[in-house]
């Protein structure tokens, strides 16, 4: 089984980590069962956040019970959780919620949640010093930033102060982006990659697993809700895809595809000052297209997408934006592709 070593955390696991955003959306039971399933299939790193409703909740009560791996083995499954705080007050709260509601005892990879600036010692925030307190109290092993944001995230690994970065990387990643990993590598830092499917965008985990494994430290976390997702996960562990001619042509025709200006789904637009959900709608032409498409066709969606109709041009969304994209006018390109597959003038799978 290949393994990751997050840099300089010395933090060593297999391949595959398991991203717990999802599990928001199903039952306490349901999800505990999903965490165990892969903690015995082989994955060692479990991702969450305090953002994540009740993620941390079913971690706690998958693994923080009376007899629980937290228990029984907590040196053999590594925890990372995030904050969004921008005071020391609210990061005390925050780590204090996350360890109760996880029953952990400390977290091992703590993260300043979608970073839009690199907190530093001394800059007046305190709010790099609360993450050196909580290491010192024990709390947290290792000090980590996410953020989607190419500028914040270079900010992140020159100021040398974090020991891994959580960033969206697929095998869509820029040259820019292979340079942030270049970087991140001579750094010493941890490599974690979220949006290993470009929020939905790739559809063929076989691609998306070869491309991953050609970095070596790099570890993906997948979004998992689902026992199919996650048996075809943990099948990968010993049998890991390998870049063959033909899988590389396959993403070379996809990147194609996909160059220029589409939407990831990461929601830093948002909200909509008008209630467009823009990281849906923004994208619609491509689920169309890359996903079951009567999914994206139903009334909900139709009403959703008419909201397009009412955007002011406030242009609020687009400096939120990490990729600067015109989301207003990629806004309504997608409408008016959406009413001719409606209007049966397009055809899509």
């Amino acid at each position: 089984m290949r393994t990751i070593t997050l840099g300089r955390t010395g933090i060593t696991v297999p391949q595959n980590a398991f991203a717990a955003l999802p599990i928001q959306r199903v039952s306490k039971e349901e999800a505990a069962h999903l965490l165990q399933c892969a903690y015995e299939g082989g994955m060692r790193y479990f991702d969450t956040a305090r953002a994540y409703s009740d993620s941390e909740e079913k971690i706690g009560y998958a693994f923080g019970r009376e007899g629980g791996l937290f228990k029984t083995g907590r040196e053999h499954i590594f925890i990372a959780s995030k904050t969004h705080a921008q005071t020391p007050r609210e990061f005390q709260h925050d780590l204090e919620t996350s360890l109760r509601m996880m029953n952990c005892g400390y977290i091992d990879v703590y993260q300043f949640h979608q970073m839009d600036t690199c907190w530093k010692p001394g800059d007046g925030t305190g709010m790099y010093e609360c993450m050196l307190e909580a290491k010192a109290e024990g709390k947290i092993r290792h000090i980590g930033a996410t953020t989607h944001k190419l500028g914040v995230a270079v900010e992140i690994v020159q100021s040398g102060l974090y020991e891994t970065i959580q960033y969206p990387f697929s095998y869509l990643a820029t040259e820019k982006e292979m340079e942030l990993y270049r970087q991140v590598r001579k750094s010493g830092m941890g490599f974690i990659c979220m949006k290993g499917l470009a929020g939905g965008l790739i559809n063929r985990s076989e691609a998306a697993m070869a491309f991953m494994a050609q970095y070596d430290n790099a570890l993906p976390i997948w979004g998992i809700q689902r026992m199919s997702e996650l048996k075809e996960w943990l099948a990968y562990m010993d049998r890991t895809p390998e870049m063959t001619p033909e899988l590389e042509a396959y993403i070379q025709d996809e990147k194609r595809e996909l160059a220029g200006n589409f939407c990831r789904g990461c929601g830093y637009c948002m909200p909509c000052t008008v209630g467009i959900t823009i990281n849906q709608c923004n994208r619609m032409s491509l689920m169309l297209r890359r996903a079951p498409s009567q999914a994206w066709l139903t009334p909900h969606w139709q009403a959703e997408m008419e909201k397009i109709n009412e955007c002011v041009d406030c242009r609020v969304c687009t400096t939120r934006c990490p990729y600067e994209l015109d989301i207003p006018n990629l806004l309504r390109a997608n409408l008016k592709d959406y009413q001719e597959v409606l209007a049966g003038k397009v055809s899509v799978s």
